[in-house]
């Protein structure tokens, strides 16, 4: 695992080459994308089964076989232990009370005139939710992409995700019944991002699709944009601790870890105040790697993607955290609120040493669907927003036209625009 200081002569060489991190090179599998994409959107549901065979190695015959049913998730939910049961449910509260304070809501503002401004909020009627299903199942991802939209009041909502050898994680259908989710696919890949947004003879075209997953699926959201809304454009997983010499540096290093273990392109670095606490973190890094179920991954992240940096002043690691702009941001100092109004860039922020970056995963409430790579600097986590649109409502009264007639006539016809001037002047 790197050890870099800011005193180091070739820092900010180092440094560049970690803000390169969320690169994703979209150019190499963009062809192979376009090509699933078209076939979609040619053939349809034979398309699917084709891609299907190929990359989930099992083959469904019918139509049919595509679908997830009700039942299974109901068989799924109803087989749960009491205490896996209880926690999904307290999961599935605590995030849908989160995203209740969330909604817009829609406004009108009355001029002494008798104009009327204001802004109708509503739902879209579709929504499409990739759920991942590769190196793990992700049931998490299935409440924080399915709550939103059942706040916002989506009457809609389609999942896809993949089932390689035709299998489901029994965690994930019994997410799904608790949900209410009634149209669900064994579809995965850049061909369920394709089907939802194009539609097939089974997937109905939805308006906005969200989700994580890996190059493929991130490349053919950001090429069916357009014809849906989508998200953000997630890549590899990544975590971003500040950490005081108060920080216990056993915590520090199992939270590195815990997002190390997501995939060998995940991003896990520490910045610190204090040498000590930067090469005890390392140190447990390695003995806690030796516990892990999923060393080999978590392994290849920490050495190829993992660093610690050791600075000057918390003044100065906090700047370098902005550029970093990470997706989870751990604040571990004494008095970490008091560094809050620095932070500029972050797609969550967990504040003191008893919130680590799991419990943001799974049961805290806000969502874990979180701009990577940088992305922080302009994208906003997934929430109800996301699952709604906004149109603006204007009604004038025969005074308040003549109030701004003038003006408005005189900006049209600067455009050349004269039907927009006589539009207006015709009514006064």
């Amino acid at each position: 695992m790197k050890l870099l200081t800011t005193q180091d002569e070739n820092f900010k060489k180092e440094f560049d080459e970690l803000l390169k991190r969320g690169h994703m090179d979209m150019q190499s599998v963009s062809k192979i994308v376009l090509e699933i994409l078209d076939e979609i959107k040619r053939d349809k549901n034979s398309a699917i089964k084709s891609h299907i065979a190929k990359f989930d190695k099992w083959e469904p015959k019918e139509d049919s076989d595509l679908e997830i049913s009700k039942e299974s998730m109901k068989r799924a939910y109803e087989g749960l232990s009491e205490e896996l049961k209880s926690a999904l449910e307290l999961a599935y509260k605590r995030i849908k009370s989160y995203h209740k304070k969330q909604k817009p809501t829609s406004w009108l503002d009355y001029e002494k005139n008798g104009n009327v401004l204001g802004q109708k909020v509503t739902p879209v009627d579709s929504a499409g939710l990739y759920i991942p299903g590769g190196k793990a199942a992700y049931p998490s991802s299935l409440l924080m992409n399915a709550i939103p939209a059942i706040v916002a009041g989506v009457e809609e909502i389609v999942v896809c995700t993949p089932a390689p050898n035709g299998e489901l994680n029994e965690l994930l259908l019994a997410a799904m019944h608790l949900c209410g989710i009634s149209k669900a696919f064994k579809v995965g890949g850049a061909s369920a991002i394709g089907a939802m947004a194009y539609g097939t003879q089974s997937i109905p075209k939805v308006d906005v699709i969200t989700g994580p997953g890996n190059i493929f699926v991130a490349t053919a959201k950001k090429l069916v944009f357009g014809e849906v809304n989508i998200d953000m454009i997630a890549g590899p997983s990544e975590i971003g601790i500040l950490a005081d010499a108060s920080a216990d540096t056993n915590l520090l290093a199992i939270d590195l870890l815990s997002q190390a273990e997501h995939d060998e392109m995940a991003s896990s670095i520490l910045i610190t105040t204090s040498m000590d606490v930067a090469k005890k973190s390392i140190q447990s890094v390695y003995e806690w790697l030796k516990k892990l179920d999923r060393r080999a991954i978590a392994e290849a992240s920490i050495i190829n993607r993992g660093a610690v940096i050791v600075t000057t002043s918390m003044d100065e690691a906090i700047d370098l955290m902005n550029q970093i702009a990470p997706e989870h941001l751990e604040v571990v100092t004494k008095n970490p609120f008091e560094l809050v109004s620095k932070i500029k860039h972050a797609g969550a922020i967990f504040l003191g040493s008893y919130t680590p970056e799991p419990i943001g995963d799974y049961i805290a409430g806000p969502n874990h669907t979180l701009p990577t790579g940088g992305t922080a600097k302009f994208y906003s986590p997934l929430g109800v927003e996301c699952f709604m649109k906004k149109s603006s409502i204007i009604s004038m009264s025969k005074e308040g036209i003549n109030e701004i007639a003038k003006e408005c006539a005189l900006l049209a016809k600067t455009e050349g625009l004269g039907a927009h001037m006589h539009s207006v002047l015709e009514r006064v």
